[in-house]
């Protein structure tokens, strides 16, 4: 078989696997529009799978291209199933309807890995100073403090006293229900969310 061939069947076998998920999630309620591409159905699939994804990753981890990924993007917008927001250099897609404004920004920022490592260590240890940040996520106490502004001015992390998650609920559950589409980081959190949740009120 030629090259273009196995690219050809490892593309099919990505969007029949998504597609999978879209036809089984919420979002399988869109209009048939006249093709057999497993294309929307798999994009469906994608973004109700991982929430607060960027274009790039969309279309690349898809195998699309990319006015193949922008034409069907744009259908389902335009039909109410995924939304998207802007998000400095990226546009993140969700399933529509299904988020708040506070949960899309913190999605989008548990898909970076620096800002996912400091909520999810600032989940698991609230005491932790930059410098420790920084040593657990082997960055520089620049990058931290840069991070840490961004959080901030995004109302994900106070910075009155140390750091501090401002809704750590909302971000713990989060982490846990999409813990297997983020890194290692995120799905060793979930699998000690029983603790982490055990507290007196």
């Amino acid at each position: 078989m030629s090259r273009e061939g196995e690219v050809d069947e490892d593309k099919r076998a990505t969007l029949r696997r998504f597609a999978a998920l879209g036809a089984a999630s919420p979002l399988a309620r869109f209009t048939d529009d006249g093709s057999d591409s497993d294309a929307p159905d798999a994009i469906a699939g994608y973004v109700s799978a991982r929430p607060g994804t960027h274009f790039s990753k969309l279309r690349d981890d898809l195998k699309l291209g990319t006015g193949e990924a922008q034409h069907h993007l744009h259908r389902l917008e335009n039909e109410g199933i995924v939304a998207s927001r802007k998000d400095g250099d990226y546009r993140r897609y969700f399933p529509d309807g299904q988020f708040s404004a506070f949960e899309q920004v913190t999605l989008g920022y548990l898909r970076r890995s620096t800002a996912r490592g400091m909520l999810v260590t600032l989940l698991r240890r609230p005491d932790a100073t930059a410098s420790e940040l920084a040593s657990e996520l082997d960055v520089s106490r620049p990058t931290v403090s840069n991070y840490a502004a961004d959080l901030e001015a995004a109302d994900l992390l106070s910075r009155e006293d140390g750091y501090a998650v401002t809704e750590p609920e909302t971000v713990l559950t989060l982490v846990i229900r999409y813990a297997d589409s983020f890194g290692d980081d995120a799905a060793a959190l979930a699998g000690e969310a029983d603790s982490l949740l055990r507290y007196d009120p």
